[in-house]
């Protein structure tokens, strides 16, 4: 019998504040630094905007946004409607974004700026914080649903990356009260030393950038895979905690709405595979910030399909307009629309077959990256791929006939205050 695996004690979510007051502080703070920054342009954001006058110093493609919103008319509406839309007492207190050229400055901004550690609460989700409330509004449902939109966003983040993934990025990475390699953050991701490759001799422990800090991987025997020759156990695919588990999934359902039902053919993207997993069984989980961010494969077998399914980047149900953390209420809604890595295994125990692996990016993380191709063999507890520039969501979907039963070690229920269970871990058994 394996010996039991520690449930570990990160809740998930914590890529925003739970204090409110903690993210208007944030908030406030970067609009101060933005309006000292650029005070020199000469038009006043906080009133109504005047369109077409130039914002000084935009990168390119949060220029092109600009063109966007500002040429087409659809689009010109919805972030009109979205900031028009927040109440005047909103659940934070009152809007502090209260238009969208104040917006394009402040996500201008993060484009050259790692989140920090944050005791008192993590923004790791920046840009989702600056949207927080507008994308919640039916303008912001319209917005972040437009196929434009989200082009000119996926082209925002593209260029974010190219400075996450530079050497520039690593100042975040020291032993200050903000820093990733201090006493608080090593107090949420115990025994880091011993537990992950780095140099802790070199400077930034010997990490190229944000996020190769963030993709950073397990040393050898940390995360020892369960029954490695027990084909009746499948295994935890990523560090996470479990969200939602549903039974007898629909081939279309009204994934929109409260309850937030998964709804097959659209979490596959209408893949021809799709049929085969009508009636079976969904197990969703949620990778926190402090969390590891790779993939293994949960089973043995070989990968039949592999492939990344582009989507939005900042949708979150209307059911749910006042998550005080968007989309972290949504996580069952995004699973049908946000960009998302979808890796279909054929298991080789029969009584599992085919399966699917579903990385589901969330907000900034929207980057997935498979690591296995068409026709490879893997075995239980490879490496198949990873999230960029933080953690996410993602989902073991299972065929009807497949007689499963899951192990949350010990956790009565999935949902949002359940723990990390560690990856490579048992999470399930078939008979």
């Amino acid at each position: 019998m394996d010996k039991a695996a520690k449930v570990i004690p990160y809740c998930v979510g914590k890529w925003l504040p739970s204090d409110q007051a903690v993210l208007n502080k944030w908030l406030q703070d970067l609009i101060e630094e933005v309006d000292g920054k650029d005070s020199t342009d000469g038009v006043d954001f906080v009133d109504a905007a005047d369109e077409g006058l130039e914002i000084v110093g935009l990168e390119p493609p949060v220029r092109d946004l600009q063109v966007l919103i500002e040429t087409d008319s659809e689009v010109n509406m919805f972030f009109h409607q979205m900031f028009r839309q927040i109440p005047a007492k909103d659940p934070t207190g009152k809007p502090q974004i209260t238009n969208y050229r104040l917006m394009l400055r402040l996500i201008n901004h993060i484009m050259t700026k790692a989140p920090e550690f944050n005791e008192s609460g993590l923004v790791g989700f920046p840009i989702n914080a600056i949207l927080n409330w507008p994308m919640g509004t039916t303008g912001g449902f319209a917005a972040f649903l437009n196929d434009k939109v989200n082009v000119h966003f996926k082209n925002i983040l593209d260029h974010w990356a190219i400075f996450l993934k530079s050497e520039a990025s690593r100042y975040v990475l020291n032993k200050g009260e903000n820093g990733w390699l201090g006493e608080e953050a090593m107090r949420h991701m115990e025994d880091f030393v011993t537990n992950f490759k780095c140099h802790p001799k070199e400077d930034y422990y010997g990490f190229k950038s944000w996020d190769d800090f963030f993709t950073r991987e397990f040393c050898e025997g940390v995360r020892p895979v369960a029954s490695p020759d027990d084909p009746q156990v499948i295994v935890n695919a990523c560090e996470s905690a479990p969200y939602k588990i549903q039974k007898n999934v629909r081939r279309r359902d009204r994934f929109w709405i409260k309850s937030q039902p998964y709804s097959i053919y659209f979490m596959l993207a209408n893949n021809e595979l799709a049929e085969q997993f009508v009636g079976g069984t969904v197990y969703q989980a949620f990778l926190s910030a402090f969390s590891y961010h790779r993939w293994h494969s949960p089973v043995d077998g070989t990968i039949v399909k592999a492939y990344v399914q582009n989507g939005s980047y900042y949708s979150e149900a209307q059911s749910e307009k006042d998550d005080p953390a968007g989309p972290n209420w949504s996580q069952g809604y995004i699973t049908e629309v946000a960009t998302r890595g979808i890796i279909f295994i054929e298991a080789d125990n029969p009584k599992i077959g085919l399966m699917c692996f579903i990385a589901v990016g969330m907000a900034e993380v929207s980057t997935c990256e498979i690591t296995v191709s068409e026709g490879d063999q893997v075995q239980k507890g490879q490496q198949i791929g990873m999230f960029h520039f933080g953690g996410s969501t993602h989902c073991l979907v299972f065929r009807k006939d497949v007689n499963i039963t899951f192990d949350l070690h010990g956790q009565e229920k999935p949902g949002l205050d359940a723990k990390n269970i560690p990856v490579n871990a048992k999470i399930a058994t078939v008979q």
